[in-house]
């Protein structure tokens, strides 16, 4: 008959989480659909900035053929008139939700979401959804602030409640409508936390105690690192709180102690998150529909932690761009369970202790870009074609392979380093790739570096990704054409996986690389 899908998408989850060796931060709900689950341990976002990244996943094609890199256009009027995951599973006889943030609001999405397109009935914003940038954080003085950092008494909150609260409502309602409908779905839930402002219920704080949070490893801006990579985290600087402390552009640095306090905040965060993961898991064992669902479970990007002495997204770095992915699949990733036996039964992340171990674990390096076909070849629906070379044209294909056949754990095989195999012959291996792309207004860090708007962007950086090394060039582009010149590279950068993992030391410069740049042409 085919199986439901519960899609579920994160805003700005980096993998900091149990289950991905994170000995910190409690996610025990996430963690136990990870040890149901096949975990990618090397997912790659295609843009680190939310709109560009999700309609990019969402239509199977990369930014440069949705030609959106900003917030500004709506793909099928200024690109091609796209087929989405959500609509081909429409097409295919399923009752498509959409809850919270799925697709970006706003224009990137056609104001609706992309409805009707995409869903079989509008999509459901929490009415809280309007507050989440006003002054709703209390200061020590007692007074409001719209600040960064932002635990809250949620009794106080507009309405008593927050945005991820109502989306979990919503979504556990909607699976009670579909079990007493017996209609196949496709229910996307899009949580916001833990995207700026780090807003969530103060009980978090106590699992995350000061003392134990420490700085980045490498909180400095390293020393090789192209002006035209940084980001300058602008939108951090109009937070009342950081805006406080008067630190200067673009490179800071934050005090120790306010760095601390927001990687504790974002911890706290995403316990937050964790808890409404699990009660939304926890609602889909209480219809009985644990064994008839694929769970998937991704974000639409990273975000820096003070890494290179950076937060937010906004760039091509490994802390930007990799992103958590797993799939449930009841029989294929763990065996059917019996009848009336809980797969996800909820567990609260202030009395859990949970160390389980993921059902199965795939190094493959992975984009999102194949989430359409992957979920497609999944739910057993024919899967799309691979996009020709252009395809504006093309309503219906995929830019992302699907990545099934990585499901299988012991089949896989990581490319094996040859002897003696040196840099050139390891670049033309055909192990997987991934690839992202940031645009920049300029070489240096300017006020809109991190979100420049079509119009402005001069630089494109294409990043590559291997189990091996990360390689960027910063090239010239033209926004009137959507078009880089390659031949006019402005900056680049290097750096090799196995010896420095963090992307500290950058060797473009002392690298005979010729030989990556024909890959990320090819």
């Amino acid at each position: 008959d085919g199986m439901n899908v519960l899609f579920i998408v994160v805003d700005d989850l980096r993998p900091v989480l149990g289950c991905y060796g994170d000995k910190l931060v409690k996610s025990p709900n996430i963690d136990q659909l990870a040890s149901q689950s096949i975990v990618f341990s090397n997912a790659y976002a295609q843009q680190a900035v939310c709109a560009p990244s999700r309609v990019s996943f969402l239509t199977g094609r990369r930014p440069d053929t949705t030609r959106l890199y900003d917030f500004y256009s709506y793909w099928r009027v200024h690109a091609g008139n796209y087929s989405t995951l959500p609509q081909y599973f429409k097409e295919n006889g399923y009752v498509t939700l959409s809850v919270g943030k799925v697709f970006h609001p706003g224009v990137s999405s056609n104001y609706s979401d992309d409805y009707p397109y995409s869903w079989s009935i509008p999509p459901f914003h929490p009415s809280t959804e309007k507050y989440e940038n006003d002054k709703t954080c209390r200061g020590k003085d007692g007074k409001l602030y719209a600040n960064l950092v932002c635990p809250v008494d949620v009794t106080e909150m507009p309405s008593g409640t927050l945005p991820d609260i109502q989306s979990t409502e919503e979504a556990i309602r909607l699976l009670n409508v579909m079990k007493s409908n017996k209609q196949k779905f496709f229910l996307a839930v899009g949580y916001h936390k833990p995207h700026i402002p780090l807003r969530y219920p103060q009980e978090f704080l106590k699992l995350y105690p000061l003392e134990n949070i420490t700085l980045a490893p490498d909180p400095w801006v390293p020393e090789k690192l192209p002006s035209v990579a940084y980001n300058p985290w602008t939108d951090i600087r109009q937070r009342d709180d950081v805006e406080a402390l008067n630190v200067s552009f673009p490179y800071g640095p934050l005090p120790d102690d306010f760095q601390r306090q927001i990687r504790q905040s974002y911890y706290a965060a995403v316990s937050y998150l964790d808890m409404q993961v699990g009660l939304l898991l926890n609602a889909l064992d209480d219809v009985g529909l644990s064994n008839s669902t694929i769970v998937v479970l991704t974000a639409d990007h990273g975000w820096s932690l003070g890494e290179h002495g950076e937060w937010a997204k906004y760039s091509n770095f490994d802390v930007a761009t990799r992103v958590p992915l797993m799939f449930y699949v009841p029989g294929m990733t763990t065996s059917s369970a019996s009848q009336g036996e809980r797969v996800f039964p909820y567990l609260d992340p202030f009395s859990h202790i949970l160390g389980l171990v993921p059902q199965g674990r795939s190094k493959q390096v992975v984009e999102l870009v194949s989430l359409f076909s992957t979920l497609a070849e999944l739910a057993g629906l024919q899967v799309p074609p691979v996009c020709p070379e252009t395809s504006f044209h093309v309503a219906l294909c995929t830019e992302g392979a699907s990545i099934v056949r990585y499901f299988n754990a012991s089949e896989e095989k990581v490319e094996e380093k040859k002897d003696g195999c040196d840099d050139t012959s390891r670049c033309f291996s055909e192990e997987p790739v991934a690839f992202s792309q940031y645009p920049r207004p300029a070489d240096t860090p300017q006020w809109n570096s991190d979100k420049p708007k079509l119009k402005d962007i001069r630089i494109m950086g294409y990043s590559m990704r291997t189990i091996d090394y990360r390689y960027t060039v910063w090239v010239r582009f033209n926004p009137n054409n959507f078009s880089a010149d390659f031949e006019d590279v402005h900056a680049g950068e290097l750096y090799m996986a196995e010896t420095d993992p963090n992307q500290d030391y950058n060797i473009y410069n002392n690298t005979s690389h010729g030989c990556f740049l024909k890959k990320i042409l090819g």
